[in-house]
């Protein structure tokens, strides 16, 4: 079973050797067992794989991220899909009730919004009961947009002189690119399951190839956003830019623990877990069904 990732900063060729990935580098040779690997971000230009390990890769269920220039994650390949029940899932996909959508996108962003109120909660930051207030007042749909007030309240208690879309500020480039690491991991998650993830519960961007993945994200995003608070120091310019610290950080959000249940997982295995209840909960119509990762104080 896939437990980790692969994050390449530093130039490399990448082959496929013995069922295995060879990586070489100036200073050696490393080889790492293709059913390990859940991920592998590629955050150089000076970075070169065989079509034979992209292949294998694809095979092997295995998320490629690619970076550009300024090292902000710019593209994600995923296998076709290969799920036993591919056309009976997508079938459940696309016909599914409005109103189970409804419900269903209204336990993603409850979730969404108590897992912010434990980030702040986890940071020292106050009013983490006004976001679990907020949280009670989402319905079905959204259809008042609480999700969005949520956050303007979240990220004024979060950051201190914070604009979430500012692009030059590092803070906001550290949460992207683990936001876009997190979101390969669910894509992954999703693929696997038998879902198509280009059609989803709310987000429904014609442009956009992961609706599904973006929704069933939303949840994550806090994890994130605590790796990135512990990250960030004080003392750091916030229009600074990735270090190679920094990024190093951020790819290995998918190793995070989240509670599922009565247990604790990592990201990546929830994100499995959140994709294969949403199926379930596609098939009974009940969104009751769906599992999301609850993020706690030692997560």
């Amino acid at each position: 079973m896939a437990w980790r990732g692969l994050h390449l900063m530093q130039a490399a060729r990448l082959s496929l050797a013995d069922s295995q990935i060879c990586v070489k580098q100036d200073a050696g040779e490393v080889r790492l067992a293709l059913e390990d690997i859940a991920w592998i971000v590629i955050d150089t230009p000076q970075a070169t794989l065989s079509s034979a390990l992209m292949s294998a890769c694809m095979d092997a269920g295995i998320a490629l991220v690619f970076t550009d220039e300024r090292h902000t994650p710019s593209g994600l390949a995923l296998p076709f899909h290969r799920h036993h029940r591919q056309g009976a899932i997508a079938r459940l996909q696309l016909n599914a009730k409005d109103g189970v959508k409804k419900r269903l996108w209204q336990t993603i962003v409850r979730r969404k919004i108590l897992n912010q109120a434990a980030s702040i909660s986890i940071l020292d930051r106050d009013h983490a009961e006004t976001l679990k207030e907020i949280a009670r007042h989402v319905e079905p749909g959204d259809p008042e947009n609480v999700e969005a007030r949520a956050a303007r309240f979240y990220w004024g208690r979060l950051f201190v002189d914070f604009v979430r879309d500012d692009d030059d500020d590092l803070r906001n480039k550290m949460l992207n690119y683990g936001y876009a690491v997190v979101r390969a991991g669910v894509a992954r998650a999703l693929v696997a399951s038998g879902f198509l993830p280009a059609f989803g519960l709310k987000h429904d961007g014609a442009a956009n190839a992961f609706n599904l993945a973006d929704d069933l994200v939303e949840p994550f995003r806090p994890f994130v956003d605590v790796l990135a608070w512990k990250a960030f120091s004080d003392g750091t310019d916030k229009n600074g830019d990735l270090t190679l610290e920094d990024r190093r950080k951020m790819a290995g959000v998918l190793l995070l623990n989240g509670k599922m249940g009565d247990g604790k997982v990592s990201l990546l295995v929830a994100a499995e877990m959140a994709a294969a209840s949403l199926s379930r909960a596609l098939e009974s119509e009940k969104p009751a069904f769906l599992e999301l990762p609850e993020l706690e104080r030692d997560s």
